[in-house]
């Protein structure tokens, strides 16, 4: 026996051997369908008995098998079924012929046969016969079972008389020797006469008696013959048929501990009916079971009583025995070279009843002894067959890397080098097969659940086997496929060559056959789903973009709470209906229009060693129609994190999920769904679409600054105009309102607001007139209208204490000194003889005011006005004022009258040392009153400082009045004209404090002037600052002082 029957397991020494075969020319398909009807009836209760005979089908079993069937009986082949079709009578000789052909095959070892004919009719088919079966077609033979039952129970009349005839032989003298095929030259020439042969006879013969026992249902007579054989041939050393005795011991035992069968699901028998409903339970190592079978004990004629049980009980070996005496069974195997098979399938059995008493580490012993039981010369499809049976029982025990290994090894075996033709389909199959043992997955989403689970070295070497095998099959597609994963799912084991190694190969494969996200199906309807790039790059965070400010929608504050009272029928509900762990997919804040390009922000990273270049990298999203716009990328070899922003189109208004992206790398398409990257960080990915709006677009006149009104940040305002202006002065911004998007502008508001609010505007800072471009709407898309916005500029000037420093005299204290005193001439005005430095040049600047504000445009159109939404756009105006009009110098002069002070001021036009002199009378009352006032006029001059004071008139301040306390009067005065082309109208102010304590007054003067130009050349003539900054009046009972407020 050269080919061992690896499905073998310790129930089957109790079945009776049916080979059901095609005789003639069968449909292969037909054949299988009725095979299958017959081997439904594995068991039948014999009439007028409750014993069960077993029986085990197979449709192809060698002949020299069934020389063994002494040695032990289940392999012996003891009924035939044939199956065959007939149409015309004239060939029923020939098909009969043949059949009886099949018998002679067997004829040594067949009890009985039954001939199947299908096709055939006529007076022939209409004959009633025993042995044959004749049935119109394959669909109409509906007793098929019954006569197979029938079958069944012809045979175990032919066994039970055997079974008699055997264990009623009492002429020991008689006994013929049982031999194996390989003995029979061996006996030749030795003493028939001796006591030790006639003992070897017995113990031979008791051992096939207890074989005719145990298939014909009689397990306790079956036990009690092993019994007596084991100890007859152990007595005369016959080690192979003692094996024989102690497997079949061990098989009867396993029958009676474990009714329900070890060869696992797919050979399981069914319980007699006279069996517990938990016999088929697995037995606990140890334990000791007595099961009654009523039934069998009655056909043998012996009464079911305790006395019988404890016999059987007696008889049978306990779990850890039936163990031991396959040990023992298996090394007396081992002795003989030619019963390699019987050793390999002992083992084979011996495993299965292992595996049911969950002693995983001792069916391991049993299998590695298997693993090294030399069975000759196989051929490569019986080698790959027993690899693959290996596989199967160390899957059994629970060791499933050591059944992988097995089954790598079939599956290698099937594409062996003296093969002629491998079979890389069988091999990719088996490989397929070892992926649950090396803890391997076809799905990528198994590897982003916590640790890497298995050994990474021996999952690349199996993906790289599986990927050479689908491009032997001829399916490129497969080929990208797994290498496509092996790429996502090991990227981090592979060395930077390996890395180049396997995109290049990939690269190669996708020129021929690009990969997609679409999911393959295996002819074994296995389905190996979409591999996405999510490695290729990384992505760290996904963030959705707010529009521009510009381009954000507002809500008009009417229709805030529309939506909210026709959503729901009730006024008010205090529980939020959200899905706390949804956190990707909650609503953001903000807003996104029908029709505008949308953002949104990734942040990524390229693992790989070299540039990594991304291609068709797009946004998906469900819920409003969008049209994504795929982008480019190059990212740096190891990169780090990168901004990526990816853009789209939302083309319907409502509510829009983004989901995920898209990329193409290495000439695979991915779509990667943020659902399945639990690493990546996402403030919300579901917004609002709201209709679309019209967009405005500004240009103005006046250059763009880069100053920002405080506190508004620069991405607030569209834009913003800088502008620098004397006090007084008006200038005119020229603005130009750009439809440039889809939808008419319909509505338009201009509100403007001043963010400085530390100076004190007089007049109104910034008008307009906005009657002319509202006749212009609705303005059409690519229409452009113009407003003009007049900017003036009014500001008080007076009191600024920066200069007070600059504008006093050096310190020097006079006191009661007349005007024409020498000390007069001695002293020397501060300005004559300062430096020209930093702090000059701060102080000259210093004395520039800004005044900053904001101009909004409010507008709207389209559906999205309808639904009550308008955008807004906001203009900066930025504005830097000089004074028109300041004096340079101040002096003090002492006072001739205790009730009068001097204020001087000199003529800038001049380098003599004449001065103004106001004279102003204090008097009892708290008045202050100016007496006289002497001027002189003032000329030209090479250096600019023209036109200042032509006509100064007396009377030129009226009265102050003062209690004590700061007080403001205003006052009116007459214009004064300057020569040429340049005119100043003077409006002084004057505010007055009064300190009673140092009983001394402070006086600030300020001057606004307006600047009219009337010819071109003026306006590059420079204006001569000018102002009145500070004066101080002293009693002239006190010391002359410096006020440096």
């Amino acid at each position: 026996m050269s080919v061992p029957d690896y499905l073998q397991c310790a129930e089957d020494h109790q079945t009776v051997l049916v080979v059901v075969q095609p005789v003639g020319i069968v449909p292969e398909d037909q054949f299988f369908k009725i095979y299958k009807r017959i081997a439904s009836v594995s068991q039948v209760t014999i009439r007028d008995s409750q014993r069960l005979l077993y029986i085990r089908y197979r449709h192809h079993y060698l002949p020299e098998n069934n020389e063994w069937g002494d040695f032990q009986t289940h392999r012996k082949v003891v009924g035939l079924i044939a199956i065959t079709t007939c149409g015309p009578a004239k060939e029923w000789p020939q098909t009969a012929e043949r059949f009886h052909g099949q018998k002679e095959v067997y004829s040594s070892t067949l009890y009985d046969s039954r001939l199947l004919v299908f096709g055939m009719q006529g007076e022939i088919a209409e004959q009633q016969r025993t042995d044959v079966a004749f049935y119109p077609g394959f669909e109409d033979c509906s007793d098929v079972e019954k006569r197979v039952e029938d079958f069944v129970e012809s045979i175990f009349i032919v066994l039970e008389s055997k079974r008699l005839d055997r264990a009623t032989d009492k002429s020991g003298d008689k006994i013929p020797l049982l031999c194996v095929p390989f003995e029979k030259k061996d006996f030749v020439g030795l003493d028939t006469d001796s006591r030790h042969y006639k003992k070897r006879c017995q113990g031979r013969m008791r051992k096939h008696v207890g074989d005719l026992c145990l298939q014909a249902g009689m397990l306790q007579d079956a036990l009690v013959h092993y019994h007596m054989s084991v100890e007859l041939l152990r007595g005369v050393n016959d080690f192979l048929w003692l094996g024989a005795a102690l497997e079949g011991l061990c098989s009867a035992s396993v029958i009676f501990h474990y009714p329900g069968g070890t060869a696992g699901k797919t050979a399981g028998r069914k319980p007699s009916v006279s069996q517990p409903s938990d016999a088929g339970k697995r037995h606990r190592p140890g334990a000791q079971e007595v099961l009654i079978d009523p039934g069998a004990l009655t056909a043998n004629g012996i009464s079911a009583d305790t006395s019988t049980e404890i016999g059987r009980a007696k008889n049978c070996l306990s779990p850890e025995d039936i163990i031991e005496k396959y040990k023992e069974a298996i090394s007396y195997y081992g002795k003989y070279k030619n019963a390699g098979v019987i050793e390999l399938e002992a083992c084979v059995k011996a495993v299965r009843v292992l595996a049911i008493q969950k002693r995983a580490r001792e069916a391991s012993e049993f299998l590695q002894n298997a693993v090294y039981i030399n069975l000759g010369q196989l051929s490569e499809e019986e080698k790959i067959q027993r690899y693959s049976i290996l596989s199967e029982l160390y899957e059994l025990i629970g060791f499933h890397r050591k059944s992988a290994f097995f089954k790598r090894v079939a599956a290698m075996q099937c594409v062996a080098p003296t093969i002629p033709e491998p079979g890389w389909r069988a091999c990719y199959k088996l490989l397929l097969e070892t992926l649950p043992g090396y803890s391997l997955s076809l799905d990528p989403k198994d590897f982003s659940k916590g640790t890497h689970r298995g050994w990474a070295a021996v999952q690349m070497r199996l993906l790289h086997e599986l990927v050479y095998a689908s491009r032997r099959m001829g399916n490129p597609g497969l080929s990208v496929r797994h290498l496509s994963f092996l790429l996502q799912t090991m990227l981090d084991f592979l060395s930077d060559q390996e890395k180049k190694e396997v995109t290049q190969s990939l690269e190669n494969y996708t020129s021929k056959c690009p990969g997609g996200m679409e999911v393959i199906t295996l002819p074994d309807g296995l389905r190996l789903p979409p591999v996405p790039f999510t490695k290729l790059p990384i992505v760290r965070s996904v963030k959705l973009l707010n529009l521009p400010v510009s381009l954000r929608p507002h809500k008009v504050k009417g229709l805030l709470g529309q939506n909210m009272s026709t959503a729901s029928p009730f006024i008010y509900s205090p529980i939020i209906m959200h899905n706390r762990g949804e956190e990707r997919c909650k609503k953001i804040d903000f807003q996104w229009v029908q029709g505008d390009v949308c953002e949104v922000q990734l942040m990524v990273y390229n693992p790989m060693p070299y540039e990594l270049r991304v291609e068709n990298m797009g946004l998906l999203t469900s819920g409003v129609e969008f049209e994504s716009l795929p982008a480019a990328l190059s990212l740096p070899a190891e990169s780090g994190l990168y901004p990526v922003t990816l853009v789209g189109v939302p083309r319907t208004a409502g509510n829009i999920t983004v989901n995920g992206y898209h990329t193409s790398v290495f000439g695979v398409t991915s779509d990667c769904l943020l659902e399945a990257l639990s690493s990546v960080k996402t403030s919300g990915c579901l917004v609002e679409v709201v209709p679309s709006l019209p967009r405005l677009q500004l240009s103005t006149s006046l250059p763009r600054s880069a100053h920002t009104p405080q506190p508004m940040s620069k991405e607030e305002l569209y834009s913003t105009v800088s502008v620098q202006l004397f006090n007084g002065e008006t200038q005119q911004l020229t603005i130009t309102l750009d439809n440039i998007g889809s939808e008419d502008i319909e509505t338009l508001e201009l509100t403007s607001k001043i963010v400085t609010t530390k100076e004190k505007v007089f007049g109104e800072f910034l008008s307009w007139e906005l009657d002319k471009p509202l006749s212009h709407l609705p303005l059409k898309p690519g229409q452009a209208v113009t407003l003009s916005v007049n900017i003036k500029v009014k500001l008080d000037f007076s009191g600024q204490e920066s200069l007070l420093q600059d504008l006093n005299d050096d310190g020097i204290s006079v006191t009661g000194l007349p005007i024409s005193s020498p000390l007069r001439q001695v002293l020397k005005p501060r300005t004559e003889t300062k430096t020209v430095g930093s702090e000059s040049g701060k102080a000259e600047y210093s004395h520039i005011k800004t005044l900053e504000a904001v101009l909004n445009f409010k507008y709207s159109g389209g559906a999205g006005k309808v639904e009550g939404y308008y955008r807004e756009l906001a203009l900066g105006v930025h504005v830097d004022v000089e004074p028109s009009v300041f004096f340079t110098r101040v002096s003090t002069l002492p006072a001739t009258r205790p009730i009068e002070g001097f204020l001087t001021l000199p003529d800038p036009s001049k380098n003599t040392s004449d001065n103004y002199l106001k004279t102003f009378t204090h008097e009892g009352n708290g008045r202050l009153l100016m007496r006289d006032v002497h001027s002189m006029d003032a000329q030209d001059s090479n250096i600019g400082a023209t036109d200042i004071l032509q006509n100064l008139q007396q009377h030129f301040l009226n009265e102050v009045v003062c209690h004590g306390s700061v007080s403001f009067q205003p006052f009116n005065s007459k214009l004064f004209k300057s020569c040429k082309t340049i005119s100043r109208a003077l409006s002084p102010s004057f505010l007055v404090k009064y300190n009673q304590t140092f009983d001394r007054f402070t006086l600030h003067y300020h001057l606004i002037a307006t600047q009219s130009v009337s010819d071109s050349e003026s306006r590059t003539r420079p204006l001569q600052r000018a102002g009145l900054r500070c004066a101080k009046f002293f009693n002239t009972d006190s010391s002359v002082e410096c006020d440096n407020r």
